[in-house]
């Protein structure tokens, strides 16, 4: 009986994500460059890193348009589009693992015939990566909390920065000690920098399909508040999932006291239980349906 169409969306961060998209894109194109001229598996790694982020990016701006665009509720999607982001974080998880994979082979490859590269290149297209990764990341810091698609995004930035950070300390260390196997071992680090973040990124899309309860929300202590709040005698069929990032929903049966027999007192129970959402749990949309006492034992299946 009680609804809340608040639903929240990423479009405010759109216009950061595309030039963060434009960066990572140019950042790309350098690295790719100079690995090719220099024969740096570190930078050409980062580059294929910079490459799938910048998918995970493109991902992340159609997610959001078709979103916007076209996630308005209909006959058969009542919800929209809205889960178009998940499938796209998902997406965006798996081909960052494939990319981890395909880093770690060929830096063990190389362990056994490393060639000689020209450090100084290597040292400055490190920097101008490491330069563009802070500004993306300062670009996409706010967004991270409320997206789950720019969290990806940010997630990847951050790990294009660490990556970054591996060609500079491998660039010096072959400037310096002329030891070229570091440029495998930079390798490896980025890979192992990859898998992480691919596999937490994954297990948050897992949970959002599965339709499991919120982290932010204990259940217990949901089902204490509701059956705590005045008119109320008891809750069943309480359930709380998450349709994309940033959209909590709640819905539940809920046994009122005998006295609560019209519209006025079960409105003043649905405002009640609205305001005990609004103070202590961040569910965007609820639904509650109010039952007499005897109603309960109609239901043949009840879900407690």
């Amino acid at each position: 009986m009680g609804h809340d169409h608040s639903h929240g969306t990423g479009v405010q961060h759109r216009g950061r994500l595309a030039l963060v998209l434009a960066l990572s894109l140019t950042v790309l194109v350098v690295e790719a460059v100079v690995a090719a001229l220099t024969g740096s598996l570190a930078l050409l790694a980062d580059a294929g890193h910079m490459l799938g982020d910048s998918f995970g990016l493109v991902m992340a701006l159609a997610a959001i348009t078709v979103a916007q665009r076209g996630g308005a509720a209909g006959s058969r999607r009542s919800f929209g589009y809205q889960r178009t982001e998940i499938l796209a974080a998902g997406l965006n998880g798996l081909i960052l693992l494939g990319l981890a994979g395909w880093i770690a082979i060929s830096a063990v490859r190389r362990f056994g015939d490393s060639p000689e590269l020209d450090g100084g290149l290597v040292l400055a297209a490190g920097a101008v990566g490491l330069a563009v990764n802070i500004v993306g990341l300062l670009l996409l810091r706010s967004g991270a909390e409320e997206s789950l698609n720019v969290r990806g995004a940010y997630l990847e930035v951050l790990g294009d920065a660490l990556g970054s950070v591996a060609v500079l300390v491998s660039a010096t260390v072959i400037l310096t000690l002329q030891w070229y196997p570091a440029d495998a071992v930079a390798s490896l680090v980025i890979a192992a920098m990859i898998v992480p973040r691919a596999v937490s990124l994954l297990k948050d899309v897992v949970e959002v399909l599965l339709e499991s309860t919120p982290d932010h929300v204990d259940l217990d202590d949901l089902r204490a508040h509701i059956v705590g709040t005045p008119g109320v005698k008891e809750v069943h069929d309480l359930h709380v999932w998450t349709i994309t990032s940033g959209m909590p929903i709640m819905s539940a049966h809920v046994v009122v006291d005998d006295d609560v027999t019209g519209m006025d007192e079960a409105h003043a129970v649905l405002d009640r239980l609205r305001g005990c959402l609004a103070e202590h749990f961040d569910v965007e949309h609820s639904t509650f349906q109010i039952e007499p006492a005897g109603h309960l034992d109609s239901e043949h299946h009840v879900h407690h």
